[in-house]
C-alpha cells in the first residue's frame, strides 16, 4: 500500500468566476502529514527501506520533515528530524507525534542540513526535502491522477522553494503527453530563488530569505527546477506576504481548508488575478497544504 493517497480533484467555483476559467483545485492539502510532500517522500522512504534502510534522517522541519517522520512510522524505521531554531513548538511537537527524534540546531535549515547529513552512516538513508529524483517521481504522480479523473490542463499553478514540486509536476506532465503546458510558478517577494535563476541565466543562490511562507525558504532552488524552466514554458510570479496570507483566510472562507502561506503564495495568484488566465478552459492549481500553521498564526501574520 502506498504511504500517499488519491487526493481529490475539486473545481472551484469562486476562483472560476473570479478568472473566467474552470478551476481545478488538487486537494493535496489532505495527504497524511498535510502536504504533498509524502508522495516523493514516501515514495523514496519505500526505496531505501526495500534496499535495508535502518533509518531515516531528515533535515526539515515543515512539511517534508513530517512526511519523513510519518514514512518511518509507517514502515517501523526510526527518524531523526534536524531543525533548525526557528521551528516551531507545533511543528516540533507534530515531529515528535509521529515518533521522530528531534534535534534543534542552527538559525537556518543550511545549518540543521549540515549537521543531518554529518549523522549519516552507511545504514541510514537521508532524505532530501527537495532534491531527489525519487521524490520528484513521487510528486508526478498527483498529475497521473488529474489525467485519471478526466482534466486536461491547459496551465499548472504551483508554489516554489526548493523546487520539488515543480520538478514532479513536470515529470507528471511530461509523461501524459503535457509537456508544453505552461506552469505559473509562484515565489513571495522574499523567498525568489528561483526568479533569480531564471533572471541569472544559471542556478544562483539568493543572499537571504524572508517573510512569512517559510516553507518555500530555499536560497537556492535544485537544478532540475532550474532546467524544467528552461525547456518548458514556467512563468515565474511573485506575490507579496501579505497576499499569501490574505489568500489563505480567503480559501479558507471559501473551501473550508486551512492552508499555510506557502501555498496561499499560489492561491494569491488566483485571488489578486496576477495573469490572465481567462482565455484557458482548465487551469489546475496544486494546494499543497500546511498542517503547522493554524487560524491564529495566520491572523496574527496579518497583523
Amino acid at each position: 500500500m502506498s504511504l500517499s493517497i488519491k487526493t481529490p480533484l475539486l473545481q472551484s467555483l469562486p476562483l472560476s468566476h473570479r478568472v473566467g476559467a474552470r478551476v481545478w483545485m488538487k486537494m493535496e492539502a489532505m495527504q497524511p502529514g498535510g502536504s504533498f510532500k509524502i508522495r516523493g517522500v514516501g515514495f523514496a522512504c519505500e526505496q531505501h527501506h526495500a534496499q535495508g534502510a535502518q533509518r531515516f534522517i531528515s533535515s526539515s522541519g515543515g512539511n517534508a520533515g513530517l512526511a519523513v517522520a510519518y514514512a518511518g512510522r509507517r514502515l517501523g524505521v526510526p527518524v531523526i528530524v534536524v531543525v533548525p531554531e526557528t521551528t516551531t513548538a507545533r511543528a516540533r511537537n507534530l515531529l515528535a507525534l509521529e515518533g521522530a527524534e528531534v534535534i534543534v540546531h542552527g538559525k537556518s535549515w543550511f545549518e540543521a542540513n549540515e549537521l543531518a547529513r554529518s549523522l549519516q552512516t552507511a545504514a541510514d538513508a537521508f532524505i532530501h526535502p527537495f532534491d531527489d529524483p525519487l521524490l520528484w517521481e513521487g510528486h508526478a504522480s498527483m498529475i497521473d491522477e488529474v489525467l485519471a479523473d478526466g482534466v486536461r490542463p491547459d496551465a499548472v499553478v504551483l508554489s516554489v522553494g526548493g523546487g520539488g514540486l515543480l520538478a514532479g509536476v513536470d515529470e507528471g506532465l511530461r509523461r501524459n503527453g503535457l509537456g508544453s503546458v505552461p506552469v505559473y510558478a509562484v515565489e513571495t517577494q522574499g523567498t525568489a530563488s528561483l526568479n533569480a535563476s531564471i533572471d541569472a541565466g544559471q542556478v544562483v543562490e539568493i543572499p537571504s530569505v524572508s517573510g512569512v511562507a517559510t516553507s518555500l525558504a530555499a536560497r537556492q532552488v535544485c537544478r532540475r527546477a532550474y532546467e524544467v524552466a528552461r525547456e518548458r514554458p514556467v512563468i515565474p510570479v511573485q506575490v507579496t506576504d501579505r497576499e499569501a496570507v490574505d489568500a489563505c483566510l480567503a480559501y479558507l472562507d471559501d473551501h473550508r481548508t486551512l492552508v499555510e502561506p506557502a501555498c496561499g503564495a499560489s492561491l494569491a495568484l488566483l485571488y489578486g488575478n496576477k495573469v490572465s488566465l481567462g482565455e484557458l478552459d482548465n487551469v489546475l492549481v496544486i494546494v499543497c497544504g500546511g498542517s503547522t500553521t493554524t487560524i491564529e498564526s495566520l491572523f496574527a501574520m496579518r497583523g
